[in-house]
């Protein structure tokens, strides 16, 4: 029967009974359900609306020690829990926990209406954990929905429910205290949730989504592509469950979006970007001002804009971006677990504005927001190595801007204290180092005070290395420590030296050139083997940016086998220590390079990168002979890129270099070496 039938023929029935009538309390729970059933049905809040006020009375009508008390404290319950969700007034969550409490007291271990009073209590306690993140309520909404998982083995209904619910509480409490063990449950949770949520299960839109945004917090923490993808793969399946019209399409337009602007960022691929864009004005469209995530729409889609004003330059972007930045802050007063994010957001925001229009105010605007969010996140939150970073990066625009060296002194401060929260392995780790260099060297030039310069070298060259050839920021955090190695050049030289210090991220290139053969000439005078490894060390640079063929890549590579060729007849010479850490640097840099051109040639099968992968292995394999921790690696390095070769051009003599090399590698490394 259609629900608006159902409900007008169970008013009928009831309004047979008389007050006081054994069929008046049936009644009206039946008038309640059939209300609820159409709430659910049509989303129409008036319906909801008189199901609670049907329930308030069989409540009244059922007191302590009536048999259909328990039912009607969980069903008064849910109806609230739903009217929050809607509504957001968070006197319908708090009654709703108490009568939960309530039911739950009535609903002892055995009782057949155990589980599902545990189950909804639970339910609300993450909630109210949501609204106020309080700690207490996340654990023993932990604590409810294990016991629940317990009375829910494989094979119940209400396991896949279970199972999700969970998962979305030990989510939150890894969102809440960072520790891994429990996204990992998540994520296993969530996939056991999918398993049993086949297609046409009704659940599978939600555990499609729950498990895909699992995936991206772990894409989160530790950069593993695939997550990202399953999770781009898993959204886009809930996205066609939710068509127009469905209530949750708005969530998955928006979490869909995020992963495809987390792909851009780590790949680069612009239609990621204005796909993000797209779904996230669609998003924002389905959430209208009085919807619960109208807030979240205007911030994810006002941060894709900023994304897009970044790569373009295009000022009606930024300029939406700020205005969608300030209504989202609106929606989110003092307390809100968000305002930090929208803070930060419109910081930076207001930052780009300065760069580009050179007002004063949006400037010091962004440095008070950036202060501000710093107060709300405190060591211990999640967020505080954001806001040290964010407000060190407003500050040493300030410094550029007035000259201030308190400024400069204080975003030195923050970055060193941003830095420590991203150990090796955060994602964000080489923009610290990056920055930090940046700061420093900016303290060098204002003060001439070599230590800053030592140190920003230092931090350069971390940078770098952790922004490989291919990574989005390499050319960036290559530039950066290019300055500060023609600034060292000089600082180093007995004679005043024309320093050829890049004007932009195009000159670098022709600066490292430039900069390998100074280190070299410098090592023929002095005979001090750091220029040399410094040379060998930059050449590599300069062979990434230029590719084969390029005019001066053939120079580049002739200098890089003289320089290798030198290097290895004074291996065997005595080396100190500082030397071997300048070698290491270099051959690293020398076995990245050749990675690289081999991964070139896989995506582009041409032999010319093969042919450099190959050298440059070959130069690797000598700075690591027979005795040598790594020759084992080595050889199998070579081995496989001669094979590859093989493979590319038949070529016999190649193939059996390979053999060679590959059984004396097998014979070197021990069991258990990767």
């Amino acid at each position: 029967m259609p629900s608006a039938d159902d409900v007008t023929h169970k008013r009928a029935k009831l309004e047979h009974f008389p007050p006081g009538h054994d069929g008046k309390d049936p009644g009206l729970c039946n008038v309640a359900e059939a209300l609820y059933d159409r709430f659910e049905e049509t989303g129409e809040i008036n319906d909801l609306d008189r199901a609670i006020d049907l329930y308030c009375s069989m409540l009244e009508l059922c007191p302590s020690g009536h048999p259909d008390r328990c039912s009607s404290l969980h069903s008064l319950a849910l109806c609230l829990s739903d009217r929050y969700e809607i509504q957001g007034i968070v006197a319908d969550l708090e009654e709703a926990v108490t009568l939960g409490h309530a039911a739950l007291e009535l609903c002892p271990p055995g009782h057949p209406d155990h589980g599902v009073s545990l189950y909804n209590l639970a339910c609300d306690l993450r909630r109210r954990f949501q609204k106020y993140n309080g700690t207490y309520d996340l654990e023993e909404a932990i604590e409810l929905h294990h016991a629940v998982l317990e009375l829910h083995p494989p094979g119940h209904l209400d396991r896949p429910s279970s199972l999700h619910s969970l998962a979305l509480c030990l989510s939150n409490r890894y969102d809440n205290q960072g520790v891994v063990t429990n996204l990992e449950e998540a994520v296993t949770l969530g996939r056991a949730a999918l398993e049993l949520c086949r297609p046409g299960h009704p659940y599978r839109g939600v555990s499609l989504y729950n498990l895909a945004c699992d995936l991206r917090k772990r894409f989160q923490k530790y950069a593993r592509m695939c997550d990202l993808e399953e999770a781009i793969e898993l959204h886009r399946a809930a996205l066609e469950l939710r068509p127009v019209g469905h209530l949750d399409r708005p969530l998955s337009l928006h979490s869909l979006a995020l992963c495809l602007s987390n792909r851009y960022d780590n790949q680069g691929v612009v239609a990621n970007l204005e796909e993000a864009i797209i779904l996230g004005h669609a998003a924002l469209e389905l959430c209208p001002p009085e919807h619960p995530d109208h807030g979240v729409s205007l911030y994810n889609l006002a941060c894709d804009l900023r994304r897009r004003f970044q790569k373009y330059a295009g000022v009606c972007d930024l300029e939406e971006a700020i205005k969608l930045h300030h209504a989202a802050l609106e929606l989110r007063p003092c307390r809100h677990l968000d305002r930090p994010l929208s803070l930060h957001s419109l910081a930076l925001c207001l930052s780009d504005k300065h760069d580009m229009q050179r007002v004063v105010a949006d400037l010091e605007e962004a440095v008070t927001l950036g202060r501000a969010a710093l107060e709300l996140c405190p060591p211990g939150h999640p967020h505080h190595d954001v806001s040290l970073n964010n407000l060190a990066c407003h500050l040493k625009t300030r410094f550029r801007r007035h000259g201030r060296v308190c400024d400069l002194e204080e975003a030195i401060r923050l970055h060193r204290a941003a830095l420590e929260l991203r150990p090796p392995g955060h994602l964000n780790r080489s923009s610290s180092l990056y920055s930090l260099a940046v700061c420093l060297s900016n303290k060098y030039d204002n003060q001439k005070v070599v230590a800053d310069l030592e140190e920003a070298v230092t931090f350069g060259h971390a940078a770098v290395e952790l922004c490989p050839p291919g990574h989005p920021d390499h050319i960036v955090s290559l530039h950066q420590l290019t300055y500060d190695l023609w600034t060292r050049f000089q600082e180093q030289s007995l004679q005043p030296v024309l320093a050829h210090h890049p004007r932009s991220c195009a000159d670098v290139a022709s600066s490292l050139h430039v900069l390998s053969w100074g280190h070299w000439k410098r090592f023929q005078e002095e005979a001090a083997i750091t220029n040399l490894d410094e040379a060998i060390c930059l050449v590599t640079y300069v062979l990434d940016l230029w590719p084969p063929g390029h005019s001066g890549y053939t120079v580049s590579r002739e200098r890089l086998a003289l320089f290798v060729g030198e290097r290895v007849q004074r291996l065997a010479q005595r080396t100190n220590a500082d030397e071997l850490v300048m070698l290491g640097r270099a051959v690293d840099n020398l076995r990245v390079l050749a990675n690289y051109f081999r991964d070139q040639h896989k995506v582009q099968h041409t032999i010319v990168n093969l042919d450099e992968a190959v050298k440059l292995y070959r130069y690797v394999l000598q700075f690591h002979p027979t005795g040598h921790p790594s020759h084992a690696t080595s050889l199998h390095d070579l081995a496989v890129c001669l094979t590859d070769a093989v493979r590319q051009r038949s070529a016999e003599a190649n193939l059996n270099e390979a053999l060679a090399l590959e059984q004396e590698a097998i014979r070197l490394l021990v069991p258990g070496d990767p």
